[in-house]
């Protein structure tokens, strides 16, 4: 299915990277950088890094310099990806963004809690190594430790981290090797354009991680 409201970002199934690439520059004005990608030996898929223990095969920058390639441009990310078609496609955090990175069980606890809640939210990622990273206003990773504290937890008891400057998140339809490929649990959607911020999500996340490590003691 194509777009068929502004800044809707399309159906996944089916998307190439060149595709989604453009529109989450076009849409989103996020800024997106090609990764490595998935090649075929002896039917065998394998990282293009070539490293035979890698740990997210075709879900990683290609080099060290990555984030100079990254760019907000359409134009640039269509001619980037014409280069190698089967680049991941991912967005530099700490830009239009960070991310807060939870367990995939703590956070559909705190999807529902929030919806409960009637919390504004942003996009949510859902990637095979079974995380989730909730799409927030940059500079949260400065101030979410700090935050935490005030609401009675303490950050090195949670599985809670912030993706901000100097990192990255994959994006649909990026694939991790045979896990299976990075899917949206909260799709962009005009309605999440303008992002909450880290405080106004934090305190169902943290609670929804304190119950998952409580769970698992």
């Amino acid at each position: 299915m194509g777009v068929t409201t502004a800044g809707q970002i399309p159906q996944q199934r089916g998307e190439q990277p060149l595709d989604t690439a453009v529109r989450y520059a076009e849409e989103r004005h996020w800024d997106v950088v090609p990764g490595v990608w998935l090649e075929v030996v002896a039917g065998t898929e394998h990282c293009s890094c070539g490293a035979s223990a890698c740990p997210a095969p075709g879900a990683h920058p290609a080099h060290a310099e990555w984030g100079t390639q990254a760019t907000g441009s359409a134009t640039v990310a269509r001619k980037l990806w014409a280069e190698q078609p089967r680049a991941s496609v991912l967005l530099p955090t700490g830009r239009a963004f960070d991310t807060i990175d939870v367990p995939e069980t703590a956070g559909f606890l705190a999807l529902a809690r929030m919806e409960r809640m009637e919390l504004a939210l942003g996009p949510v990622t859902r990637s095979p190594d079974r995380r989730m990273q909730f799409f927030v206003l940059p500079g949260a990773a400065a101030k979410v430790p700090d935050l935490l504290r005030a609401i009675g937890w303490l950050p090195a008891r949670l599985d809670l981290t912030v993706l901000g400057e100097g990192d990255f998140v994959a994006a649909p339809p990026t694939r991790f090797g045979a896990a299976g490929a990075v899917q949206w649990a909260c799709r962009p959607t005009p309605a999440n354009r303008w992002l909450p911020d880290a405080e106004d999500v934090l305190s169902p996340l943290a609670y929804a991680c304190g119950r998952d490590v409580g769970s698992g003691v």
